[in-house]
């Protein structure tokens, strides 16, 4: 979606009350940096640990640990997604394989995040969907995906790409 001028509808005509050349802070002018960034999404593996070297706040939940992504990485049936500005990661998506013996091939989302100062950009949008196109790919006949009931972007954008929220119980083991 193209950036909008606060001074300005949607039809791009001038806002009434705010005239250019009375405010110069509302002429395109004064925003000479407005351009969108140019964004990639890339799906990472074992050889990719070195573009994690530059990441945005609050992407990740904790300080990546170089040995837990190389696990992570090279562990078969897992992916990393990441959408890279300029060579610093700014959002990310992971995700694995789960197959049974007795119920279809599904993809776990576990985690996605996007540094507070470029959400509303559609980076998780894109995230999810490149980490779907991944599932499909490899046999999943469905996805899901778990979240806290009061992260409302988070629900709403797994309800905007046709997830169906269901109440569940979540018990966490210490394991050592």
């Amino acid at each position: 979606m193209p950036h909008l001028a606060p001074n300005r509808r949607l039809d791009g005509r001038v806002k009434p009350g705010h005239d250019e050349q009375k405010n110069p802070i509302h002429s395109p002018a004064f925003r000479p940096n407005l351009t969108p960034m140019h964004t990639e999404i890339l799906r990472v593996g074992p050889t990719d640990a070195a573009l994690l070297d530059k990441v945005a706040p609050d992407v990740f939940d904790e300080p990546i640990d170089p040995a837990r992504l190389a696990a992570y990485l090279a562990q078969p049936g897992h992916l990393m997604v990441l959408a890279i500005t300029a060579g610093e990661v700014v959002g990310q998506a992971r995700g694995m394989i789960h197959r049974h013996p007795d119920l279809p091939t599904e993809l776990y989302i576990d985690n996605l995040g996007v540094t507070p100062h470029r959400k509303r950009e559609r980076l998780a949008t894109k995230l999810l969907d490149e980490l779907v196109a991944w599932g499909i790919e490899l046999g999943c006949e469905e996805a899901w995906v778990g979240t806290e009931p009061d992260n409302e972007a988070a629900r709403a954008l797994y309800a905007k790409r046709g997830a169906e929220a269901e109440m569940v119980a979540m018990f966490v083991y210490e394991l050592g």
